[in-house]
């Protein structure tokens, strides 16, 4: 009854309302969410990973509970507890300020650092809090995220940061400026090394650490609603005069612009980053020279795939094929990625402007070993159609597959492309933002990969734009596929200015499998029984699977060199 009437004269007080002789709240026991403004137990919320219990809004969340929410029990080792601070512009009363944080808050800087274990794998763990200065970042900030870059890359252990902040410290001018610098030196270094980084962006990440290590990650995660921006809102509506849109700057916001790959709930974050560095164990070689970990195929291969041989029915026209392969009820990416792997974890964004749907790119394991999956994705039915623009990428597209085609190049990872467009976009907004451009930076990464590469036409194959897919060592096309310089449709309307004689044109384009096959133009033919459907696709997927188990194996084993040189000979001669 105690705890009822406490609970009673909080919510009064809260609406600045009083009342004579009614018992008081002990401190710190209740709060107000500052979303849906309701009254929540503090020691709820401390238990719920500091979310509101009612709206679900996420509070902030001291450094070592973030830790503890995260890292395996009793793993982390704290690094650089105690750092002594700067007063570089001789700032009145910044020390005192410093000292009185310090003691409010058990920290002795804004950002603890050190190392753990999370599901038993090690890593780096930094983690901002933004009670102490907002988490803006000073000289010791700074020193202490480079530190853990540096000690990371001699230990050769991923790095995790949880970042929020204020932005550089306007207490230390320029010397926090530095720190931007300083800190994204180490980084590289880090990076060069082929290690992992993950920086989980919160509520606020602004400013110089936006502009720096923030925005650096190989992945790049963050939590629901958070404000993630380089010039925060008051400041951009002050210089510009003009009152933002709603959710501006939002995670959500940059999730839509391409900017960070994954928006993930706290509750999820452990089994996420889990995930993610499991995908990357044993990584820390120098990418230039080192080849892909050679595979150990159990059950599904023996290295030496018997191929179905594929003889050519020939009761079906090649404007039939072009029929099947666009048929609305045919597999398409992410059919397949359900169907050949495992743990497969999407990424997002192209880094620079947008995220394209008709591409579907991230990593996943193929019998337990990690590979980077991009696929050209239309869609199933009218209305994913529209969203994924039928499978035509526009140059954000392009750009994200290209990303993650480094990224594989990095973590020596093979490529499996899964190709199906009718073409590249070729809108107006394409063309501003340079689609050749794009496409053509696609062919020359493809080209200088030193990782196998594998590209397989499993519905159209449009002229360039599944080219920029399909550089590869190997190309291969299922039976009622097809790969041409154009639809038919196009090709009917640049020769014989008619498009609707696209019939005929397919006749004498050689866009079929049989006929590719016969020209040495793909390597193999995926025999389709019967014309292959999300109900039937079962033995295609098996014939894919253990075809690709044995690619792997003939083409994990080589050396880079080789690589590279069988790569350039197979186009070579055509």
């Amino acid at each position: 009854m105690r705890i009822k009437h406490m609970f009673k004269k909080t919510v009064m007080d809260i609406r600045g309302e009083e009342r004579e002789n009614t018992p008081e709240v002990p401190d710190n026991l209740m709060r107000k969410c500052n979303a849906c403004k309701a009254a929540v137990f503090v020691d709820e919320v401390k238990q719920n990973h500091y979310i509101c219990p009612h709206c679900g809004n996420y509070f902030h969340m001291p450094a070592y509970r973030r830790i503890k929410m995260i890292a395996d029990r009793k793993s982390f080792v704290e690094w650089d507890a105690e750092m002594e601070e700067q007063n570089p512009l001789q700032y009145r009363g910044y020390e005192e300020k410093l000292r009185a944080l310090q003691e409010k808050t058990g920290l002795n800087e804004a950002v603890v650092t050190g190392k753990c274990t999370i599901k038993g794998i090690s890593v780096a763990l930094g983690v901002c809090d933004c009670r102490f200065m907002m988490s803006s970042m000073g000289e010791v900030v700074g020193e202490k995220i480079t530190r853990v870059f540096e000690r990371a890359t001699e230990e050769k252990l991923p790095v995790i940061l949880y970042i929020c902040s204020g932005g550089a410290r306007m207490q230390e001018g320029l010397v926090s400026l530095m720190q931007m610098a300083k800190t994204s030196m180490a980084l590289r270094k880090h990076s060069d090394a082929g290690l992992l980084y993950v920086p989980v962006l919160t509520d606020p990440t602004t400013g110089g650490v936006t502009a720096s290590f923030a925005m650096l990650g190989d992945i790049i995660l963050a939590e629901p609603k958070a404000l993630i921006g380089f010039a925060g809102p008051r400041v951009i509506e002050q210089t510009i005069g003009q009152k933002l849109p709603k959710g501006f700057q939002k995670a959500e916001f940059l999730l839509e612009h391409g900017f960070i790959d994954k928006i993930v709930e706290r509750d999820d974050q452990r089994i996420v980053l889990a995930d993610i560095l499991k995908l990357h164990e044993n990584k820390g070689q120098n990418s230039s020279t080192s080849k892909v970990a050679e595979l150990h195929i159990s059950d599904k291969s023996n290295g030496n795939t018997v191929w179905p041989k594929f003889i050519p029915s020939g009761s079906f026209t090649p404007w039939e094929h072009v029929q099947l392969a666009r048929a609305k009820t045919r597999p398409t990416g992410k059919d397949y990625i359900e169907a050949l792997f495992d743990d497969f974890i999407e990424f997002h964004g192209d880094r620079h402007c947008g995220d394209d749907a008709a591409v579907i790119g991230g990593v996943a394991f193929f019998h337990g070993h990690p590979v980077t999956v991009l696929a050209q994705e239309k869609g199933e039915g009218t209305k994913e159609n529209i969203a994924r623009n039928f499978g035509m990428v526009s140059p954000e597209g392009y750009w994200k597959s290209l990303r993650l085609m480094q990224q594989a190049e990095k973590f020596h990872r093979p490529v499996i492309c899964l190709v199906d467009t009718p073409g590249a976009f070729c809108g107006l907004e394409a063309e501003e933002r340079g689609q050749g451009e794009a496409i053509a930076k696609n062919l020359y990464t493809l080209a200088g990969l030193t990782v196998p590469v594998l590209s397989i036409v499993i519905g159209e194959g449009g002229s360039g734009g599944a080219l920029a897919f399909a550089v590869s060592d190997e190309v291969w096309m299922l039976e009622h596929s097809v790969y041409s310089i154009l639809s038919p449709e196009g090709f009917a309307s640049i020769l014989w200015k008619d498009s609707k004689k696209a019939k005929e044109a397919a006749e004498v384009m050689k866009l079929t499998a049989a006929d590719l096959c016969e020209m040495g133009m793909i390597e193999h033919v995926i025999p389709e029984t019967e014309p292959v459907s999300r109900e039937n696709m079962e033995d295609v997927a098996g014939c894919l699977e253990n075809g690709i188990a044995d690619f792997l194996e003939k083409y994990s084993g080589k050396e880079p060199e080789e690589l590279l040189e069988h790569r350039y000979q197979r186009f070579r001669k055509m």
